[in-house]
């Protein structure tokens, strides 16, 4: 297979593109005047220059004004900050969708069988089977956020929150579909049968292919640089600092020998991590085949003994939500409050249209660039509908969320306490969860960052292992530095992320529009036959 067969396939238009955009432009104004209309009022607009300390460094200042731009929004009643970056990612969520016929709900099936394996050839070219490249890419997104976060969440937005975080979550499974399958119609094959895939080639390719040569570099490089900080602050320093932190909890808090010698645990989990990324992508994939179904499993099942101890109260929760998502309270935001929350939730912890997953998902064995887009709409149904719903109906049934100090404690914590209500010993069971959780972030966000390299410097091997050896050391230095303004930092590189890779996916949508197109016909017709059938 040539990555030329790859590109150069000619599909047919999908109904017409401009009646299409017409209702999706539409849809998308009347999406944001309900919500400027149905908002608490005054909305204002706080100004974008932050305040610093005395004290503070040039970094921290810095970091203060990226962090300040990149997340900046207007607020609603001084309560809920509606985030630019949010309302960038959801627009494009809403935007593909329905630009690409509903594929989330159309290729759900199709997505479980190709994870299956019923279409996979082993000769085909690539690294990783779509199983693992699926395990990859979630072990990246399913971390710390879906734990710590969906309490936040729910503390500040109440139940209702949780309807809108699944609603985003589906909205995003088109989004990481159309990013994923570019990452492959794009990857480079090398010699050695190693390729290298992501937001970095489509951006610099695909452009390129329009007349846009020098834009698409443009793209490229500044994806590329927002990833290696991505994944060197929040998918490495911040998964070891709180990974560690919930260790340091469970085994006799900061007085403890592990609390006063942190070091200890960051070196630990240099020697892990650095034992898996060594192997590349191959295994990493092992690893996380194995891990990722171990540590849902792990954690859904507590989050089901925790539900079944409640069992009376659980109609309850569910008309919580209901009566949270539609309803509310007007003093606290209601309906708008909610939906602000829930959707800033879900954009935080499956990673739609940041492209990150693109990468992991590029190694896959196929020839056909769009089975791993429907492959990858599998991410957000596991990383949010799933997974998130599952801490939220733990902490909702609880009432772990009525805590006067709920939005005090840290998201680890309020999740913590809703697991103790049914056994005293269920937060060590969590705290197992978050550092497998914390674990498969770091070696996922590893390949990402090392990707990244190599492209900066031209696909180098070499580049790609000192990068290796620098996160390692940042690993350590994550479980022993007060991080503060290295996260913030991290997260605003994370989340600029999206600025080119969706820049990029809308002048490519009639591209990712015409390969699903294509693909879809020659499916129904029998051109795509199953493995079993080919010989």
């Amino acid at each position: 297979m040539g990555e030329n067969t790859m590109r150069d396939s000619k599909t047919p238009e999908m109904g017409s593109a401009t009646k299409t955009l017409g209702i999706i432009g539409a849809v998308v104004a009347a999406f944001y005047v309900i919500i400027f209309a149905l908002s608490p009022k005054p909305i204002t607009f706080p100004s974008p220059v932050p305040e610093f300390a005395p004290d503070a460094t040039l970094f921290d200042k810095v970091s203060g004004w990226i962090t300040g731009l990149v997340f900046y929004g207007p607020s609603a009643n001084g309560e809920y900050t509606i985030r630019i970056v949010v309302i960038w990612l959801i627009t494009a969520a809403i935007f593909f969708t329905i630009w690409l016929g509903f594929i989330n709900v159309r290729g759900f099936k199709h997505a479980i069988d190709l994870v299956r394996g019923k279409y996979s050839d082993p000769n085909d070219a690539g690294e990783v089977s779509h199983f693992q490249a699926l395990a990859t890419a979630v072990s990246g997104t399913v971390g710390l956020g879906n734990i710590a976060g969906v309490a936040i969440a729910i503390a500040i937005g109440g139940p209702g929150a949780t309807f809108w975080m699944i609603v985003a979550g589906f909205l995003g499974m088109s989004l990481k579909a159309a990013e994923c399958m570019l990452g492959v119609k794009y990857r480079q094959e090398h010699a050695d049968g190693t390729v290298s895939g992501g937001p970095m080639y489509y951006l610099r390719d695909a452009v390129k292919d329009l007349g846009k040569p020098g834009l698409g570099k443009g793209l490229a490089a500044f994806f590329a640089v927002c990833m290696i900080g991505g994944a060197v602050g929040g998918g490495n320093m911040f998964q070891s600092n709180q990974a560690t932190a919930q260790i340091v909890s469970q085994v006799g808090g900061e007085e403890s020998f592990l609390g006063r010698n942190t070091w200890i645990m960051g070196l630990l989990f240099a020697a892990a991590v650095g034992a898996v990324i060594i192997g590349g992508i191959k295994s990493i994939a092992k690893v996380t085949e194995k891990i990722v179904p171990f540590m849902a499993i792990l954690y859904l099942g507590a989050c089901l003994i925790v539900l079944l101890g409640n069992f009376g109260e659980i109609p309850a929760a569910f008309g919580a939500i209901l009566d949270g998502a539609f309803t509310g309270e007007g003093a606290a935001g209601g309906i708008i409050g909610a939906l602000i929350v829930g959707f800033q939730r879900a954009a935080f912890s499956n990673e739609a249209g940041l492209g990150s997953a693109s990468v992991a998902h590029s190694a896959v064995r196929t020839k056909e660039p769009a089975t791993e887009g429907f492959v990858a709409l599998l991410e957000p149904f596991i990383d949010t509908i799933v997974i998130c719903t599952m801490t939220a109906l733990t902490i909702i049934i609880t009432k772990a969320y009525l805590d006067p100090a709920a939005s005090e404690l840290g998201g680890v914590a309020l999740t913590s306490n809703a697991f103790a209500t049914v056994l005293p010993w269920f937060p060590k069971v969590l705290a197992v969860a978050v550092v497998l959780f914390a674990f498969s972030t770091m070696i996922s966000w590893s390949y990402y960052g090392m990707k990244a390299t190599g492209y900066l410097f031209g696909d180098n091997a070499l580049a790609e292992n000192v990068f290796k050896v620098i996160f390692l050391g940042f690993t350590v230095l994550g479980s022993v530095a007060s991080l503060g303004s290295v996260i913030d930092f991290s997260d605003s590189m994370i989340f600029m992320m999206s600025i080119p890779n969706l820049i990029g996916l809308y002048l490519l949508r009639n591209v990712i529009r015409r390969e699903f197109s294509h693909y879809r016909a020659r499916l129904a017709s029998g051109g795509i036959k199953e493995f079993a059938d080919r010989h």
